[in-house]
């Protein structure tokens, strides 16, 4: 299995928190917030294009809105796939982590 790239793992993390919530702008927002610095709307829908193509999110449309001019909204959800690849790269990560040692950098410039 392919591991996910920062920015993947983070969205698809954000996905399977906003559940029902989980467009492309409400992605974005919640991103923005947690990371601390506002993300361009192409950060969040490139890999979300990619992970779409690649099986590891899919979408229905939501219900159409006069706020929206009466498009409906893209709501993005996890697939099993998906689930996987967020676990295998936990996993990953929690290995590395535990076997990190913090070391002294050699210079502070």
């Amino acid at each position: 299995m392919e591991s996910l790239s920062q920015r993947e793992e983070q969205i698809l993390l954000t996905i399977g928190f906003l559940q029902e919530e989980a467009y492309l702008v409400g992605i974005k927002k919640h991103l923005s917030t947690i990371m601390g610095k506002e993300l361009s709307i192409g950060a969040v829908h490139i890999p979300l294009r990619r992970m779409e193509r690649s099986g590891l999110i899919s979408f229905f449309l939501g219900k159409s809105t006069s706020i929206r001019g009466g498009r409906r909204k893209k709501i993005y959800y996890l697939t099993s796939s998906g689930l996987a690849a967020l676990e295998h790269n936990k996993k990953i990560n929690d290995l590395l982590w535990r076997n990190f040692k913090k070391v002294v950098p050699l210079t502070d410039s």
